[in-house]
């Protein structure tokens, strides 16, 4: 077979279930070569790719999408399904700009049903698609992939209670690569395991409900009869399951690498009257050495080397500065406490969690609890540090104003990949955090440019005896202007021909630009000052007064305009009475779409081609 071939023309994956078995055998070994090939140029999420292959396959042998449909849950994990339903020709352009996304995406295929990036919403999800099936007299199914990882959020519970037994063609899939669920035991627990996932069982089961159910007056309730005699014979001899006390019908667990078999469990799980929920065992980086014995190391990875495993570019980032500058200060401070939501690597904590293993805190993708166990060490004067990307932060804006800010103990936040993060697109930005903690009183906003400035913005908050919510934020990847003249930390600095009458605010990773636009603009004539905010909410009255001379402000913001920093400045601008022209550069009511930092920062005229540009127009404009 000419896997190749195959793919390039495939663009109905029914096609697939005309392959024979050694066909797909080939057709899975192939795509984990064209997964592990494509992410090391790419980057990307490979280790939980790896994972799914032959559970995609199973899926698309047993379903009709899109009749049928699928939700992925985070959908990370698609790449499989993305090459085997007619995206292969796109696949070397993966998570690169007007390329194919490395999440689910509806207006990239007919075959994806939502965005997703954060994860346990897919059960929500699933079911309001299966209840609008039901309402519209589509008999389609409606499948939910979901890792053991997402049931740590609390969102999927809430799915699952609301969902049992009332869902009707809903099927969801565990996969399970890490979470131990316990098993039965014994000869008996396995005997009935045996008969309950045998097919011919399960269908006269199905079969016999569904023929109770038709006898006029008294069927339905023969048939809940006989369902609870059953669950109630079934728990005495080897007990039940939490899904099974929802009202789901548990099947599994399944080897979730064997095709054969998972598709023999989903032509099972179809012929159902209830929801089903199927348990599969799956490797994370099955078929990788480097990704199997380290799954939490490839399970987001930027560009590495097949050979060896290894990063082809790597270099300091601010992630790494702050995981060194919290176990320095908790060295010296034993109220410091790290919390992190999953994510302890990527946030810098791994160290941490070595050196202090009795005061960190992985609560798993739970991000709202984080907030509210925070506050609840900082009421005996702990002083609780999570860690949390920009985009994640946005699940926890209750907590933030009720159990952080309202409850006034002092809690820090350390907002990681604030701003533009690049490949992973729109549900991954870190674009709102500014305009969402802008409305909260009682909070602090610090945002460095620099590594000094987020130690001292760090050390600062430590010390601190307020009350308030302090928050730190900083971009994906490293500095690019350094700070080690600094000695103190002020709410803002003043750059540049402080005398000039054009003044250009900014803060965070665009000060570096913006410093060197201002040289640029220097030489082209246009005398320039440069206010570079490091506190951003309060924004100092200082700060704005330092302006009010100037005939013209340029304010320069790496988030959403509406609600930005630059909101707040000009709302200050204007109490005072200001007289002169005031421009923002923002991003202006609109998501964020995958590209390279550089590209997006290119595109918002954020960069320091596009600072020059934008001012020497706007002079030029106003003469």
């Amino acid at each position: 077979m000419d896997v190749k071939k195959f793919l390039e023309n495939l663009k109905d994956p029914d096609e697939i279930k005309k392959l024979s078995k050694s066909e797909i055998d080939e057709l899975t070994s192939a795509i984990r070569e064209i997964l592990i090939e494509t992410v090391s140029h790419t980057g990307g999420h490979l280790a939980s790719n790896l994972g799914v292959v032959e559970l995609t396959i199973a899926l698309l042998l047993a379903f009709n999408f899109p009749e049928d449909s699928i939700v992925w849950d985070v959908g990370h994990q698609v790449y499989t399904y993305k090459l085997l339903t007619g995206r292969y020709n796109d696949f070397h352009k993966l998570r690169t700009e007007n390329g194919i996304s490395g999440f689910s995406r509806p207006d990239e295929s007919i075959y994806d049903s939502f965005y997703t990036g954060h994860s346990g919403a897919s059960l929500s999800t699933a079911y309001g698609l299966s209840k609008s099936k039901e309402l519209t007299g589509d008999n389609g199914f409606v499948v939910d992939v979901i890792g053991d990882g997402s049931f740590t959020n609390g969102m999927v519970y809430e799915a699952l209670n609301n969902t049992g037994r009332t869902a009707k063609n809903l099927i969801v899939i565990l996969n399970d690569n890490k979470m131990s669920i316990s098993k039965n035991v014994g000869a008996l627990s396995k005997y009935f395991t045996k008969i309950r996932t045998h097919r011919k069982y399960f269908r006269l089961k199905a079969h016999t409900e569904r023929l109770l159910n038709k006898i006029p007056c008294i069927g339905h309730h023969l048939s809940r009869s006989l369902y609870h005699l059953k669950n109630t014979l079934k728990t005495v001899v080897y007990g039940t399951n939490f899904f099974e006390d929802l009202g789901y019908r548990y099947m599994g667990p399944v080897d979730g690498h064997n095709i054969e078999k998972l598709t023999e469990m989903l032509e099972m799980a179809k012929e159902s009257t209830v929801p089903v929920l199927l348990h599969v065992k799956t490797v994370k980086g099955k078929g990788y050495d480097f990704a199997e014995k380290s799954p939490s190391t490839y399970h987001g990875i930027s560009k590495f080397d097949i050979n060896t495993g290894e990063p082809i570019a790597s270099s300091g980032s601010f992630s790494d500065e702050f995981g060194r500058m919290i176990c320095e200060m908790a060295e010296e401070n034993d109220k410091i406490c790290a919390i992190t939501a999953a994510m302890k690597l990527s946030t810098g904590l791994k160290e941490f969690s070595k050196k202090f293993p009795d005061r960190f805190f992985d609560v798993g993708i739970a991000e709202e609890h984080a907030v509210a166990f925070a506050c609840g060490l900082a009421k005996k004067e702990m002083i609780p540090v999570f860690t949390v990307y920009s985009t994640f932060l946005q699940r926890c804006y209750d907590q933030l104003i009720h159990d952080g800010a309202l409850q006034r103990q002092k809690m820090i936040i350390a907002v990681d990949r604030a701003g533009f993060v690049g490949e992973d697109g729109e549900t991954h930005q870190g674009v709102f955090d500014v305009a969402m903690l802008n409305s909260i009183p009682n909070t602090v906003v610090y945002s460095p440019s620099t590594y000094k400035e987020l130690y001292l913005s760090f050390k600062h908050a430590v010390n601190s005896k307020e009350k308030s919510l302090f928050v730190i934020r900083y971009p994906r990847g490293d500095e690019k202007i350094s700070g080690e003249n600094i000695d103190t930390l002020k709410p803002y600095n003043i750059y540049g021909d402080t005398q000039a009458n054009n003044a250009i605010v900014t803060y965070g990773r665009l000060f570096a630009y913006v410093n060197e636009a201002q040289k640029q603009l220097e030489k082209k004539g246009i005398r320039t000052k440069v206010i570079n905010l490091n506190m951003i909410k309060p924004i100092d009255e200082k700060a704005v007064e330092a302006v009010l001379g100037c005939e013209r402000i340029f304010f320069f913001e790496e988030g959403i305009k509406s609600a930005g920093v630059n909101e707040c400045f000009a709302q200050k601008l204007f109490e005072k009475s200001y007289k002169g022209k005031y421009k923002t550069f923002a991003i202006d009511d609109e998501f964020v779409k995958q590209a390279t930092v550089a590209s997006q920062l290119k595109k918002y005229k954020l960069d320091t081609e596009g600072i020059v540009e934008s001012v020497i127009k706007e002079c030029n404009d106003i003469g």
